[in-house]
């Protein structure tokens, strides 16, 4: 336990403010950022989803650079400000999946601090299977009642995730590969 006596204790939490103020900053940096790359769009699917200009990057970036737990946190509230940008919202359940359950699965990218690719490849994948599950037990139903709806989600998520991952991976390789990805830290 500390001493508030001890001269050195203003200092520690001096630190550690400063350190939480950062994260702070560095979170609704790189939220901003993605909301805005998502408003460049390549292509848009009619019932949501989109290619986008590396949208996923900065919340990727970010659980690289400082682990699972900030990006599950920064993909969760990038989540919330894209239901809140651009809803598709017809129930609880797919309301959760699809926005901050689903963009909160890019944090996992922080456990492969060490493989940034991997770290992509887990963190989109995990958010392909969100959007799988609400997809194939909500969407199918409305949009392709006459297909297998485990298909239908498949074919219809991966048709904008698979380009997406594509390219950010490229993006997360070529700021590994600078050594931006620890800048600053």
């Amino acid at each position: 336990m500390e001493n508030p006596d001890n001269p050195n204790h203003n200092h520690t939490n001096h630190t550690h403010n400063t350190k939480t103020t950062l994260i702070l900053a560095e979170i609704s940096v790189f939220v901003a950022l993605a909301t805005a790359l998502s408003f460049i769009i390549v292509y848009t699917l009619p019932q949501g989803g989109a290619i986008t200009a590396g949208s996923m990057v900065p919340i990727l970036w970010l659980a690289l650079r400082r682990g699972w737990k900030i990006g599950i946190v920064a993909g969760v509230l990038y989540g919330i400000i894209q239901l809140i940008i651009l809803p598709y919202a017809y129930n609880p359940l797919q309301t959760m999946l699809d926005y901050p359950l689903a963009f909160g699965c890019l944090g996992l990218a922080g456990f492969f601090k060490r493989w940034p690719v991997a770290g992509v490849f887990v963190g989109i994948t995990a958010r392909f299977i969100m959007h799988f599950i609400s997809g194939a037990w909500y969407f199918a139903a409305i949009y392709a009642p006459t297909l297998n709806p485990f298909v239908y989600s498949a074919v219809y998520n991966a048709s904008y995730l698979l380009p997406e991952m594509a390219i950010s991976v490229f993006i997360i390789y070529l700021l590994n590969k600078s050594h931006a990805l620890n800048i600053y830290l």
